[in-house]
């Protein structure tokens, strides 16, 4: 039976989105134990969960220094609560930098972890569901080994968590040529060739991420997050523009009404709420990020996030994965 750690005060909708998500997870996981932090008077309607008292909020612009400093902040006593009650995952989604800072130096990476990866989900327009991308902000520059264990532990949490007995991997990188890409990129794909833990697939462009065979897709933690943010930037802008080429007149109008069943379901594929948030991959313990601006549904499948891997034993099969 898993265990999990729920930072209830993280987000910026506060405890009530967080009570709300607990409860809808819960009813789906009776089996789950579920423990709480957060301030105990706004906790109080939450009868049959242990609740851990914190009293402070770590604002999201804050970062690793800060939080250790906030000794009864929800996030620094969730991610504590984690080692100290035997627990196998904590959900948070407060400030990522402080939330991924305090799970490093509190859970300790596993033996062999160079480096931590954050790991997101990203729809696949071309196979459908999802393929994995890591990293996409731990950190801002990493070596070669450090990518090649990315692809390890990005295979290994594909198999997971999309029940692929043998994910693609690619290299993100300018060209799909293998003589294309950065020193680091063209360094990495000697290793990621070589490496017999892995079905390597080559190189692959940001352009066709979203459209292509892959199921990970390993890349340095700076071209990662830049990736991230323009995938999320540009939806944005493609949404704002659908809306307001529907509203210029009244056959844009019946245009909408006519291809709305489509629409909503592009909407459905892109909704970041379906994968709930990231996960640090490389630390002792399940640690799942959420969305800031999280609503019930998103929290929810966060937590659903944590559990799956925690009952997949995702820590103990990276530890055994980079030993093979």
């Amino acid at each position: 039976m898993s265990k999990l750690i729920i930072d209830m005060m993280g987000s910026d909708k506060g405890s009530e989105m967080s009570k709300s998500a607990v409860r809808m997870f819960k009813k789906s996981h009776p089996d789950c134990e579920l423990v709480l932090v957060g301030k105990k008077e706004e906790l109080s309607d939450m009868d049959g969960y242990k609740i851990i008292e914190a009293t402070d909020v770590v604002k999201m612009e804050m970062g690793a220094l800060e939080i250790l400093r906030m000794k009864d902040s929800s996030m620094l006593k969730a991610v504590e609560a984690l080692k100290n009650e035997n627990a196998d995952g904590v959900v948070s989604a407060g400030s990522t930098g402080a939330f991924l800072s305090a799970a490093t130096l509190i859970l300790k990476k596993i033996e062999g972890v160079q480096r931590p990866a954050l790991v997101t989900s990203f729809p696949n327009f071309k196979k459908g569901g999802f393929l994995s991308v890591l990293d996409v902000g731990a950190s801002n520059a990493n070596t070669a080994i450090e990518l090649d264990q990315f692809a390890i532990m990005g295979s290994l949490y594909s198999k997971c968590v999309n029940n692929l007995d043998k994910p693609l991997v690619k290299l993100l990188s300018n060209g799909s040529e293998e003589g294309k890409g950065s020193p680091l990129g063209k360094e990495a794909y000697q290793l990621l060739k070589e490496d017999k833990r892995i079905n390597f697939g080559g190189n692959i462009e940001a352009s066709k991420v979203l459209a292509d065979d892959a199921d990970v897709v390993v890349t340095d933690g700076y071209s990662g997050n830049v990736m991230l943010k323009s995938i999320e930037g540009s939806a944005k802008a493609m949404g704002s523009l659908l809306k307001k080429a529907f509203k210029r007149n009244i056959f844009s109008k019946i245009g909408y009404l006519l291809s709305k069943k489509g629409i909503v379901e592009m909407k459905g594929q892109l909704d970041p709420k379906k994968t709930g948030g990231a996960l640090l991959l490389g630390v002792n313990g399940v640690v799942v990020k959420a969305h800031g601006n999280s609503d019930p549904e998103a929290f929810k499948n966060a937590i659903e996030l944590a559990y799956r891997l925690s009952e997949g034993h995702i820590v103990s099969k990276i530890k055994e994965g980079l030993l093979a």
